[in-house]
């Protein structure tokens, strides 16, 4: 058990045929492969990266998988969300946070780029709509987002949003953080 398979976990039991998600930072496309699988041919699964290689990476896993169709890949910051759904059209969106697995981990998200995603991902939720965070941390990339995305996540209106942080309290190291934010 890890944090990818309890974020799955989630979203397999949240996610329905038909929705509209968004993987804002699609990394090798895994995650959006993923949702791709979930929301099937009647949905839409957007995915953003601001590396080259991540949105190579993941056209090539979408078109592997056969789900040229369903998914829709786009070299932009996460910060762009809002310029590509409207307010209150999505149904999920997912976040990992960190570097790029086997790309340049100099390259990596920064507290202030990942606060105006989140931020624009919130206003895009529908109603009952989820998000979730997976908080990859350390080496090259530090703590800085961590502390800083915990500490924002504090701030987020309790009428609004739930949000849920958890941790894997007996792992040692620097173990990513999931979070799951619904939206009321």
């Amino acid at each position: 058990m890890n944090t990818l398979s309890v974020n799955h976990d989630f979203l397999r039991r949240t996610v329905q045929e038909g929705a509209f998600c968004i993987d804002a930072t699609a990394g090798n496309g895994h995650d959006t492969a993923f949702l791709c699988g979930l929301v099937g041919e009647s949905g839409k699964v957007l995915a953003l990266d601001i590396q080259e290689q991540a949105v190579t990476n993941t056209r090539a896993r979408l078109h592997e998988m056969g789900y040229d169709t369903v998914g829709t890949v786009v070299q932009d910051s996460h910060a762009n969300l809002a310029q590509y759904a409207e307010p209150e059209s999505v149904d999920c969106i997912v976040f990992n946070l960190g570097w790029l697995p086997g790309g340049d981990h100099s390259i990596f998200t920064r507290p202030d780029s990942t606060q105006q995603a989140i931020e624009a991902g919130l206003r895009l939720l529908k109603r009952g709509g989820v998000m979730t965070i997976c908080i990859y941390y350390g080496g090259r990339s530090g703590y800085e987002e961590r502390d800083a995305m915990l500490e924002y996540l504090k701030t987020l209106d309790d009428r609004q949003y739930t949000v849920l942080l958890s941790q894997f309290y007996n792992r040692k190291g620097d173990v990513p953080i999931p979070v799951f934010i619904w939206k009321e």
